[in-house]
């Protein structure tokens, strides 16, 4: 339609690197036809750890979210006796915010103006800054949120980007732009340059926030940060800082120029409700005519889902103590959390016993990114199959263990450097005998192209 070209026309830059180089996908794994037909293989199961998708990987969803969303979904269980009142409380409170008092009717485009609210209320005690329903914007999970931010801000014929967009949003290394006249920067600051780090784990420093909020202050650049793993933190002695908190503490003049975007999801941290798709955006001194445009923008796609927005609420004002559901809420929660950060200090055990595997310790989110050392004959093979060495290792590895990782040269790694990311999401002793597997077969790889 003559309203959707234009949108999808500015979405372009996005949409062309998503998938930029021939990585491993989550789904459907090549090898799926293979496995129905009957053709052997020396692997009974394929293990997708090339994506963080907790319940996927077998873990329960926390109760009070999923009992709130069935209440929304099916009200007729209100009168169920089994089932907390408090959670019975929320589920009546976002139905009369829907339309119809209906989880099936359409929100405004937005999200529903209660959540919007609860997220506000999360960010403030979070932050100890104001925050405004207005300047927030649901999502269909953090990336739409980062896509239509896109088709706002990339709009217009000088527009600099800062970083080289690879697997699956965006690097930090910033790459000046000779383009003339005026222009709008774009400082790609998510996945692995979030915080936690995706691939790398590592947890940013305040330092670093700081570096980066006067960098994007000093060359006039928007400011996107992508917090989806800020309850994945494991290591001792790091934490978890919002780039809002920090550019608010540091003051004029960054606190009243400097625009950005924060994200978070429900998909990650302790909740893994990947499916549900629910998420939201807030934007801090964004420009009125561009937040204008952004409001037009999310109202071509009329609204998020209601269960992905039903989640977030209970995700952003989860139960509190005395109540019901509290005991069972944070005992689950914190279960997740604790299973994760054991699974982390085992990933780096592992690695880091076999020779010729690097493995940092994974200090926050929910993968690894080890090193590999790739002997010459392996990177001669891989060229003559037009592959990067690492890409070639990943495929190597797929195809005889049924182990799926993503090669490091998706996401832009040192020259002459190779790397795998994984996730570390499977039960700890499903995990253990991956990371053993997988180690086994690197060795195996060396000395058969050594």
């Amino acid at each position: 339609s003559p309203v959707l070209v234009p949108c999808l026309l500015s979405l372009s830059p996005f949409l062309s690197f998503l998938i930029p180089v021939p990585i491993i996908v989550p789904c459907p794994c090549p090898l799926f036809p293979f496995l129905s037909r009957g053709v052997p293989k020396p692997f009974t199961e394929v293990i997708k750890a090339n994506i963080g998708d907790a319940q996927a990987m077998g873990q329960k969803p926390i109760t009070f979210l999923r009992q709130v969303t069935a209440l929304c979904l099916y009200p007729e269980l209100l009168a169920n006796p089994s089932i907390p009142e408090d959670a019975k409380d929320r589920a009546r409170r976002l139905l009369a915010a829907c339309g119809g008092h209906s989880a099936g009717a359409y929100t405004a485009s937005p999200g529903i103006e209660l959540v919007r609210q609860d997220v506000a209320r999360f960010l403030q005690r979070r932050d100890g800054v104001t925050a405004e329903p207005g300047d927030i914007f649901l999502s269909t999970g953090a990336s739409d949120a980062i896509v239509v931010l896109g088709g706002v801000v990339t709009q217009g014929t000088h527009t600099r980007w800062t970083g080289t967009p690879q697997y699956p949003t965006g690097t930090r290394a910033a790459t000046p732009n000779t383009l003339p006249g005026p222009v709008l920067g774009l400082y790609w600051y998510w996945e692995w340059d979030h915080d936690p780090q995706n691939p790398t784990r590592q947890v940013q420093s305040r330092q670093c926030i700081e570096d980066v909020i006067k960098f994007a202050y000093e060359e006039k650049l928007f400011l996107m940060a992508d917090e989806v793993y800020q309850d994945n933190i494991y290591a001792e002695g790091s934490a978890f800082h919002s780039f809002k908190k920090v550019l608010f503490e540091m003051g004029p003049p960054y606190s009243e120029v400097v625009e950005l975007a924060s994200f978070h999801s429900i998909s990650k941290g302790f909740m893994g409700e990947c499916g549900f798709r629910g998420g939201y955006m807030e934007v801090v001194n964004m420009d009125p005519a561009v937040k204008q445009q952004l409001a037009k923008l999310v109202s071509v796609r009329l609204c998020p889902p209601v269960p992905g927005q039903i989640v977030l609420d209970t995700v952003v004002s989860p139960p509190q103590p005395g109540d019901p559901s509290y005991d069972l809420f944070m005992a689950e929660k914190q279960a997740v959390l604790s299973s994760l950060a054991h699974k982390a200090r085992l990933t780096q055990e592992i690695f880091n016993r076999t020779p010729g595997i690097h493995c940092n310790p994974v200090q926050g989110a929910m993968y690894s990114f080890p090193r590999i050392e790739l002997p010459p004959r392996a990177l001669a093979a891989a060229k003559a199959q037009d592959q990067a060495p690492d890409m070639f290792f990943c495929m190597k590895l797929l195809e005889e263990t049924g182990i799926c990782v993503v090669p490091g040269s998706g996401f832009g790694q040192r020259e002459g450097t190779f790397h795998f990311r994984m996730t570390i999401l499977p039960p700890t002793e499903k995990l253990q005998v991956l990371l053993e597997k997988l180690s086994s077969f690197y060795t195996k790889f060396v000395k058969e192209y050594s």
